[in-house]
């Protein structure tokens, strides 16, 4: 801070006004110091800003390139590792939109209102300071117009008397001219004398006043101007420190980030996908025999082009991956093979389930709104909840049914589905009264018109149908007119129903 200096009472006046004005140079230089680290903490501010806002547009292009990238359902590893970067991508993101936040609160905010505090505290030191320059300056010149005025009544006081010694020593003066002569020197004496008085008392003042302007409030103010500046420095210095911590706290999750991203590269493995894709895809069918070597000796003829076993069919059953036309997929997706049938059901349990949840969720809530409407009448009619509660409810049930069938579509085996199927076609035989055309049929010698072959071994107990062995060749007599059930003859003679599904057509 520049010196104090001090004008005592042996100084003159020339020397107590240069003092005002270094005084005034002093006032300057602080001024325009103090002023110029507002202006770095202003300058500083907004460079904090600006940071700000590249690192939000940062974290904002980061976010949208996630966005676009990111898909979900794929299992394969290199597909999930992708998804995992995206994810750790949109973390880092995080993170960056995390340090804008904190620069932002953290010393943008907080530096702000520390520099209108400090704008504020300056101009009021800067005010009082100028105030007691005014004060200490009005008083030296009332000073100076003191002493002005002294000497002028003292010069008028000695020239009064010289007056009268003149007067006086004149031979031609009477002694009234004396008498008045001597009379006006005294006034203009006791005049002058009442001028130093008061110039001294002036002076006094003024000395006091300038020993308390330069020795305890110049002090004062300046002290405080250097305090505040320093306080100044100081809270800067912090705001730059603080701008490099702000990311230094959120560098140790971001190098998890960065982690993650190398781990979901290294977790990558060509075989797991590879055995990935076989099982999320396999049928579950088994695969093809021999095809076996068709004896025309023993008078069997081949199916003709006129029988319903016509190629495509026959094709359709015995290629399953072939290009057909494929019919609407059931609802319980039974077209599909047993392992994507059984996946496609889980898929559907769980959000069947998930929905089941939500809604429950939602009667809960309801009942609960009843309740308080019951105990607080004020707040709204219990009755205008029932509409809602009684759609809820059903939606409940509704889910329920759905989930129950779908779980045991999921958890049927192929023995538990086989047997159940064999019943529903049972039952189809019994309601369209087929038995009794059974003994009517086998009395009509035919030709078969084409061979099967059993790939599952079928229990015949009800009436019309005949026990098949798996492996077993039979003769087709009749194809399935789409009740699910075909006649065919087996080699030692004995015909009857069997399941169309419990065989597999042969060439």
């Amino acid at each position: 801070m520049p010196p104090v200096f001090v004008c005592t009472q042996s100084l003159n006046a020339n020397w107590c006004r240069s003092l005002l004005f270094l005084f005034q140079d002093q006032y300057d230089v602080i001024d325009k110091h103090t002023q110029s680290g507002l202006d770095l903490v202003e300058r500083y501010i907004k460079f904090v800003k600006e940071r700000t806002e590249i690192e939000q547009n940062y974290a904002k292009q980061l976010r949208s390139l996630t966005k676009k990238y990111y898909r979900r359902g794929s299992k394969e590893d290199n597909h999930a590792s992708f998804q995992d970067i995206l994810n750790e991508l949109n973390d880092y993101a995080g993170q960056r939109e995390l340090i804008a936040e904190n620069m932002m609160t953290g010393i943008c905010v907080e530096l702000t209102k520390f520099l209108q505090d400090l704008k504020q505290e300056r101009k009021s030191h800067l005010s009082d300071a100028k105030k007691a320059q005014q004060t200490l300056e009005s008083s030296f010149k009332h000073l100076e117009s003191t002493k002005k005025r002294f000497a002028k009544e003292w010069a008028e006081a000695e020239k009064a008397t010289q007056q009268a010694d003149k007067t006086e020593s004149d031979p031609n003066a009477t002694k009234p001219d004396v008498e008045k002569a001597r009379q006006h020197a005294h006034a203009r004496t006791h005049t002058a004398e009442e001028c130093r008085n008061d110039y001294a008392a002036e002076l006094q003042k003024y000395n006091k006043e300038q020993n308390l302007f330069y020795y305890i409030e110049i002090p004062q103010f300046f002290n405080k101007l250097q305090e505040m500046d320093e306080r100044r420095i100081r809270r800067l210095a912090g705001g730059y420190c603080q701008f490099s911590d702000i990311e230094k706290k959120v560098l140790p999750i971001i190098s998890k980030c960065l982690e993650g991203i190398s781990a979901a590269g290294g977790k990558v493995d060509e075989k797991q996908d590879s055995m990935l894709l076989i099982e999320q895809h396999k049928s579950g069918f088994e695969q093809p025999g021999d095809v076996e070597f068709e004896d025309y000796s023993h008078g069997i003829k081949p199916a003709t082009s006129e029988s319903s076993l016509n190629a495509p069919k026959v094709r359709a059953k015995l290629w399953p991956f072939g290009k057909k036309h494929k019919p609407p997929p059931a609802e319980d997706f039974s077209h599909l093979p047993p392992e994507q049938r059984k996946k496609k059901l889980q898929a559907k349990i769980d959000d069947i389930a998930k929905e089941l949840q939500k809604t429950q969720d939602q009667s809960d809530a309801l009942e609960k709104m009843r309740g308080v409407y019951e105990q607080n009448p004020q707040l709204g009619d219990p009755s205008s909840l029932e509409p809602q509660i009684s759609e809820t409810s059903q939606n409940i049930g509704r889910l329920r049914g759905e989930l129950t069938k779908y779980e045991v579509g999921k958890n049927w085996d192929s023995n538990t589905l086989r047997g159940f199927l064999e019943n529903v076609l049972s039952e189809q035989l019994e309601s369209q009264h087929l038995y009794s055309e059974f003994d009517d049929e086998f009395d009509d010698v035919q030709t078969p018109i084409g061979q099967c072959k059993a790939i599952y071994t079928f229990e015949g107990n009800s009436e019309g149908t005949i026990s098949i062995t798996e492996g077993e060749q039979l003769s087709v007599m009749e194809d399935d007119k789409g009740d699910g059930w075909m006649r065919v003859l087996k080699a030692n003679g004995e015909e009857g129903y069997i399941p169309s599904s419990y065989v597999k057509l042969v060439s």
